[in-house]
């Protein structure tokens, strides 16, 4: 038996290094956040999708009384996007989000389900999907789905 490491390189940068178009998407993703539905945890998420045209879309997380309904705002955003225009490949997300003190300090990572999906955009336009994750302290910037989810399954893993 041997031991074996993993390692992932990420960058944590402020917004006003970003670049003008990264940039508006973070903010987009701040802004999304005033669009969540999030009457019982109080915990407001948005997100933020750039596609390989430039053009933006936001999601919002949605809650529901019978929670299993729920959708997390990454997910909204690109079932909305997935649905409205399939043809155009997802390059990059950001993710905000906020509670009832305000936008939170350290970034949020996304779950396991939201991983998951977003790994399958990169698998399906085979391009990989920049992530960047705001807090008011700095943003993580992860050139790729994959480092958030190393060990992953795709659809050829099934093959």
């Amino acid at each position: 038996m041997k031991n074996l490491k993993l390692e992932i390189e990420y960058r944590f940068c402020q917004l006003d290094e970003l670049d003008g178009q990264e940039q508006e998407l973070v903010q987009k993703a701040i802004s999304a956040t005033a669009n969540s539905y999030a009457n019982y945890s109080h915990f407001h998420v948005g997100a933020a999708l750039l596609f390989d045209n430039g053009k933006m879309m936001i999601g919002a997380n949605q809650e529901n009384a019978a929670f299993p309904s729920s959708l997390c705002a990454e997910r909204s955003a690109i079932f909305a996007a997935q649905s409205q225009c399939p043809e155009q490949a997802i390059t990059a997300i950001a993710i905000a989000a906020k509670n009832n003190k305000g936008l939170l300090e350290d970034p949020i990572t996304p779950c396991g389900a939201c991983r998951q999906v977003m790994l399958e955009v990169e698998d399906r336009y085979k391009h990989p999907v920049r992530v960047f994750l705001y807090g008011t302290r700095g943003i993580y910037c992860f050139d790729s789905v994959k480092d958030l989810m190393p060990f992953s399954f795709v659809d050829a893993n099934m093959r």
